[in-house]
């Protein structure tokens, strides 16, 4: 299979224009550029129907959040959630560098979604992103009548770290039996820190997420390799994956994380889950939030938010 010209034409014009590669940035340089980046290759942030920035209570402090109402919505309708982890390798990333993406399947899939500010490594290490997460989905389905939501349609979801945390997340829900995720989607998640899938070594130089990169992520986010194993940072690996929420994973043919995606839909199925998988077999890692320049973004984008509708608003 060949990459997509597109997404060929941007790889293209990065090594153009001499873009540094994360890897050799430090975390405040690394993440400015790839907040400066979402004006290059993101689209115009849709209208929405209503936005609210909040604040959550989680066990180490306040955790930004943004609460998205689609458009056309009364503003007294109690409306499904998707809470939403932004990606980023757990050290970049934020409620900005997301939102365009937070409004689009807000619109389209006819629910609110309250994006999550966690905290970033490495001045924040694992397990701090996992601590504010779990806190975050807890206090939204706490505060739900208050902001006219229904706390039993939540979903999570994630792009990359985001869909690592959001597998967490459903896991961790799950083990406690609060609060009840209705749905999690997936998308290119992270879901091994041994970074060993063939897939890895395969698209593991060339296509925007690099190898070296990825060992960035992980160093700034992991501090001890002993850890890696820990499946509230490796949710393949946790020993039991039945009895979670029917998911939707979605992943890029020439992205590093491909086959660790697929085989955790592998096992989410194999565990008597429902689990789709999607693969985009041209296109890269973070091709989701590309839709100024990648066409095939929107097509992505359209799938996720109608499996949202699907599974949040049966009947219509």
């Amino acid at each position: 299979m060949m990459l997509h010209p597109q997404a060929r034409a941007l790889l293209d014009l990065i090594e153009q224009r001499g873009l540094p590669p994360t890897h050799t940035l430090s975390a405040d340089k690394a993440r400015a550029l790839y907040l400066e980046r979402r004006h290059f290759t993101q689209p115009s942030p849709p209208e929405i129907g209503h936005v609210q920035d909040l604040q959550a209570n989680g066990p180490n402090g306040s955790i930004p959040l943004r609460l998205y109402r689609p458009l056309a919505t009364p503003h007294a309708a109690v409306l499904p959630v998707l809470v939403f982890y932004h990606g980023g390798g757990w050290v970049m990333g934020d409620l900005d560098t997301h939102d365009t993406l937070c409004r689009e399947l807000a619109n389209l899939a006819g629910c609110a979604v309250v994006a999550v500010g966690y905290r970033l490594g490495p001045e924040h290490r694992f397990p701090a992103a996992v601590t504010d997460c779990i806190a975050a989905a807890r206090w939204v389905h706490d505060h739900a009548g208050e902001l006219k939501l229904d706390g039993s349609r939540l979903a999570v979801g994630g792009d990359s770290a985001g869909g690592n945390l959001a597998a967490v997340v459903a896991i961790d829900a799950r083990d406690r039996g609060f609060p009840r995720i209705a749905f999690q989607l997936l998308i290119y998640p992270a879901t091994d820190m041994h970074c060993t899938a063939p897939s890895h070594v395969e698209n593991g130089q060339g296509y925007l997420l690099t190898r070296e990169t990825i060992d960035y992520f992980v160093g700034h986010y992991i501090a001890d390799p002993a850890q890696y194993g820990d499946w509230r940072a490796s949710p393949l690996l946790c020993p039991d994956l039945s009895n979670l929420p029917p998911a939707l994973v979605l992943t890029a043919g020439f992205d590093p994380l491909r086959d660790e995606g697929a085989a955790y839909a592998k096992r989410l199925t194999d565990c008597a889950n429902r689990a789709a998988y999607v693969l985009f077999p041209r296109q890269i890692h973070g091709f989701v939030t590309m839709g100024k320049l990648i066409d095939e973004a929107g097509t992505a984008i359209a799938l996720c938010a109608g499996e949202l509708r699907r599974v949040l608003r049966p009947g219509t």
